[in-house]
């Protein structure tokens, strides 16, 4: 995807000459360490920074995390938010990283010289993985609300964090499902090369091979791709009974409905990047053949999800499409350990975050060593009258 930086909101920028956001540091001097900046009001402004594509084919995936992040700082703002005695407003800087690795470097960059006190961000795991190590460099705490690759985490950067399942959870949950449940004995595999979609096909085969089943095809596209008549007409000579796809609903949606155009039977599973609202759009009369999982727990299944839901709507007109919650819950992840370590400063920030215990309305939000969540969720979903239903909900 293509970048179009996203333009700063007028006092976002104001406050960003005032604070001289430009300003380089040394490597020693993490460029996040000083991040007060006074207000109008007199109150200290704390930035947190979201990063996620605003542009492209999963543009309504970033605009959604991105809303759940907004949300969270208008309601914190609203009660009112004092840190070592001094007022704190917060304020959301948001990126577009157009879903791209290349991007998302420089997008990283940027907010770390915005000097953000922790970032929400970014969405897609190929995207997150590369930005880790600016944020690491400048020991600023990354959240991801929807990166699912278990790389992220395991490359020792004490500033990498994520609210959701990983794929390690999740490609198995998918397998079994497609094993056990659909019974299935042969299995085709399609991923789009990038670190999601493959990683998370990667984690399904081995699942799946170990329960059985026999793997007839392995093959790759792209996440820009539109056109999967070749991929598929090799696919119906092997007749498999199921077909696995890595990849987000802008391309999983039109597989799946030329799937069904050239008359292909197999039942199609997914996990969490096509498993949305708008696959209804995509894929058309074929997404009541489709099996998809969520990195978590469903909305409907959060103790305060449909309070959420309301708020949401209310607040932008829409509904949710994924991990709007995570990002919620992420950004009073930050604010929480902030008012642990009862200052805005990024490194006091980051020495709070392995110690959170809070429940948010994801549920309860704890960290492993690696910055994995130490209980998480798989929910396995279908679509019944092209909305997406319950199926099961599987504790990891």
């Amino acid at each position: 995807m293509r970048l179009q930086l996203m333009k700063l909101l007028p006092v976002a920028a104001a406050i960003m000459v005032l604070a001289g956001c430009g300003e380089k540091t040394s490597e020693n001097t993490p460029a996040a360490a000083t991040t007060a900046v006074a207000s109008a009001s007199g109150a200290e402004v704390v930035k947190i920074g979201h990063a996620g594509p605003l542009t492209g084919g999963i543009a309504h995936l970033g605009k959604d995390n991105e809303n759940g992040a907004r949300l969270a700082v208008e309601e914190i703002n609203a009660a009112g938010l004092e840190i070592g005695g001094k007022k704190v407003t917060l304020e959301l800087v948001a990126e577009d990283d157009a879903g791209d690795p290349k991007t998302g470097t420089a997008v990283a960059q940027k907010l770390v010289d915005a000097k953000v006190v922790g970032v929400v961000g970014h969405l897609n795991s190929g995207v997150s993985i590369p930005a880790s190590a600016i944020y690491n460099k400048a020991g600023i705490v990354q959240i991801s609300p929807s990166s699912t690759n278990p790389e992220y985490t395991a490359q020792g950067f004490k500033t990498t964090y994520r609210v959701v399942a990983t794929d390690a959870q999740q490609g198995p949950a998918l397998a079994n499902y497609a094993t056990k449940t659909l019974q299935a004995k042969t299995i085709a595999i399609v991923d789009d090369a990038t670190a999601y979609g493959k990683g998370l096909a990667d984690e399904f085969e081995k699942t799946a091979k170990a329960n059985g089943a026999s793997i007839v095809a392995r093959e790759a596209t792209n996440d820009k791709a539109t056109d999967f008549k070749a991929i598929l007409t090799k696919l119906k000579s092997k007749n498999p009974d199921v077909i696995m796809y890595g990849g987000m609903d802008a391309t999983g949606g039109p597989f799946a409905k030329q799937a069904k155009e050239l008359g292909l039977k197999s039942k199609l599973v997914g996990g969490d990047g096509i498993c949305t609202d708008k696959l209804s759009e995509l894929a058309g009369d074929s997404v009541g053949n489709i099996v998809c999982s969520e990195a978590g727990l469903a909305i409907s299944k959060m103790e305060k999800g449909t309070e959420f839901a309301d708020k949401y709507k209310k607040r932008f007109g829409t509904e949710i499409q994924i991990y709007a919650p995570f990002t919620y819950d992420s950004v009073n992840v930050i604010v929480d350990a902030m008012k642990r370590a009862n200052s805005t400063d990024s490194a006091k920030i980051l020495e709070k975050m392995p110690e959170t215990n809070l429940k948010g309305i994801i549920g309860d939000i704890a960290f492993d060593q690696k910055g994995d969540m130490k209980t998480a969720s798989i929910t396995l979903y279908n679509y019944t009258d092209k909305k997406k239903t319950v199926l099961d909900v599987v504790k990891m």
